[in-house]
Order: C-alpha cells, then sequence, then structure tokens
C-alpha cells in the first residue's frame, strides 16, 4: 500500500438487503394468515433471519479488516435466462472474492466425492441428511460473473484473455458464519477443502490468496472501476416471499376463485407422486391441484395412520396430497 493511496479501509458500495424488511413484512402477515400458512411464514422468517444473521457476521469481519477493498452485498446478475444472487463481491487489489455464506446449523462432513452431509440432534438421536452443495451453488454464480463480465470486453483477444486467467482472479469461497458448526472436510479433496472457510477465517483467507504467485496488482483506480462496474450490472431481485404469503392470505380470507401464487413455483409435484424423504422441503413442493405450497403432515387414522405427506396448505378448500416415501 502507497503513501498516497486514497483508500485504506474497506468501503462498502452496496452494504444492505432487503432481508430486515422482508421479516418485517412477513411479520405483519402473521395474524391475518390461517394456521398452516402461519407456519410457512414462521419458517421462511427464520430461514431470512438465519440468513441475515451470517451476512451480518461477514460484514463484521470486513469492516474491522483494515484492508482497501471495495465490497458489494447482495448483489443480483441476470445473464439470459440465468441469474446470480451473490451474498458478497469482494474486489480487492489482486482478486475478486465471491463469497456465498452459509449460516448453518449442525455439524457438516464434507465426504470424498464432494457431498455434503450434516448432522443433526433431535432429542436423543442424531439424524444425518444430505444438503445441497454450497460449492456447486456458488460455481454458478460464478459463471453469471463470467459471461456477464465476459461481455464488457471490447475485442476477442480482451475477452479470451479475461477467460483464461477469470479462475486465477476471480475466487470462489463458501464461508460457513455460525460458530457453533463443525465442519469435518478431512476426507474432502483439496479443490474443495479450500474452497470452505469459517467467517473468522475470512480476512486471513483474503491475505493469504492475494499473497499467491500469479496474483497482480491492479492499483485502486481499477479496483474501483470493477467494483463500480458491478453495480451498474446489479438488479432488483424478483423473488418476494411478502407478494407471495399476500396473495395466499388473501385467498384464505375470501370465498372467491383460488388467485395465482405470484412467485412463480420452483416444482410443481404431479398428484399421486411419491416423494423421496429427505429430499424436499416444505418450501419446494408445489400443490398440484391449486398451486398453492404444501405443508408436511401425518396422518392420524386410517391404513396410512402415522406416515407422513405433503398436504395442500389451503386444506378443506383444496385436498391436493403428495405421498412421502
Amino acid at each position: 500500500m502507497g503513501i498516497f493511496d486514497k483508500y485504506k479501509e474497506p468501503v462498502f458500495l452496496k452494504e444492505s438487503s432487503n432481508a430486515a424488511e422482508e421479516i418485517e413484512l412477513l411479520q405483519s402477515l402473521l395474524e391475518k394468515a390461517p394456521e398452516d400458512i402461519q407456519k410457512q411464514i414462521q419458517q421462511d422468517i427464520r430461514c431470512l433471519q438465519a440468513g441475515k444473521a451470517g451476512e451480518d457476521r461477514i460484514a463484521f469481519e470486513l469492516k474491522n479488516s483494515h484492508m482497501p477493498m471495495f465490497i458489494l452485498h447482495d448483489l443480483y446478475l441476470v445473464h439470459g435466462e440465468y441469474t446470480a444472487q451473490i451474498d458478497y463481491l469482494i474486489i480487492t487489489r489482486k482478486r475478486c472474492f465471491v463469497l456465498e455464506c452459509k449460516n448453518l446449523y449442525g455439524d457438516i462432513e464434507v465426504n470424498s466425492a464432494g457431498d455434503f452431509i450434516r448432522t443433526m440432534k433431535y432429542g436423543n438421536r442424531y439424524v444425518k441428511e444430505g444438503i445441497y452443495s454450497p460449492i456447486t451453488q456458488n460455481q454458478r454464480h460464478m459463471e453469471v460473473i463470467k459471461a456477464v463480465r465476459g461481455e464488457s470486453k471490447s475485442n476477442i483477444v480482451t475477452k479470451t484473455l479475461f477467460e483464461r486467467y477469470f479462475e486465477q482472479n476471480y475466487r470462489s469461497v463458501v464461508v460457513l458464519a455460525n460458530p457453533q458448526t463443525v465442519l469435518n472436510s478431512r476426507y474432502a479433496k483439496k479443490e474443495v477443502k479450500d474452497k470452505i472457510i469459517r467467517a473468522d477465517q475470512l480476512i486471513t483467507y483474503i491475505k493469504r490468496v492475494n499473497n499467491e504467485r500469479g496474483a497482480e496488482d491492479n492499483g485502486e483506480k481499477h479496483m474501483e472501476e470493477i467494483a463500480r462496474w458491478f453495480l451498474g450490472k446489479h438488479q432488483e431481485n424478483p423473488k418476494n416471499y411478502f407478494a407471495k404469503y399476500e396473495s395466499l392470505v388473501n385467498v384464505e380470507q375470501s370465498d372467491n376463485k383460488v388467485e395465482a401464487v405470484t412467485e412463480e413455483p420452483a416444482e410443481v409435484i404431479p398428484e399421486n407422486t411419491v416423494v423421496t424423504k429427505g429430499t424436499d422441503s416444505d418450501n419446494t413442493i408445489i400443490c398440484p391441484r391449486c398451486g398453492a405450497h404444501m405443508v408436511k403432515r401425518k396422518a392420524t387414522k386410517g391404513a396410512n395412520a402415522g406416515n407422513e405427506f405433503y398436504g395442500c396448505s389451503r386444506y378443506p378448500k383444496c385436498r391436493g396430497i403428495v405421498n412421502i416415501k
């Protein structure tokens, strides 16, 4: 760092996210919503609160790093039909870091195949479940960044050089923000292990990577230009929890025909399909009859007593069912 450098501390070009606002709006719907939808809203509130808490921990580490860098929080990029919601994009003098924040509960194991396995304690027993790889998730974000940034290159030579050195200049890293999470990556491959760190290791990680061979010091002017370019590409995320539940609550409170759910369903499961236990959550199953979200229930009588299934959140107005194997 030169004595005449303008930036000596981190600069947040984009610091806010809409999580706090969405939590407040969802809480305003709780009293109006029927019991089944209340459970869905509460689950989404918990997820948003956990995500926000994790991102706040990362923000704390970055603000206290005393390093010149530009930071974009909750960056949403679009390239054709592909999108990327990036928790943090950090632009330093030497490299850019694409952070995926995970405030995971339980103990996390990463095996030799790169699978993420979570162990949670329920009462006196431990339950293991596979979770979607955040490394794969962040790699998709990297591909969107590569495509969007590549389009800005003025000629075929600069674009070719950008793509050739992209993996060297842009680093993907998954940050585990929950201090109580135990990570076991003993058997993970090195290329996987190197992409997972804890929040309190973040600044040390950035310094280490920037000191690796091949990093170029582009100067603070170039660093700022890149950051402001990405800020100009940011778009508002169309995902809106409040709009989704506001529609469902309005449906429950009226006798009119079912209104369309404002959020595009992640997946509509055909009726009578059997879903494998542990592969879906209450947020990803959509009623095959009316399009509303489904909730997990347990049969209390009949031949299937004790078995779990997904039932429509609008029951008894809608009796859509998806069985669980």
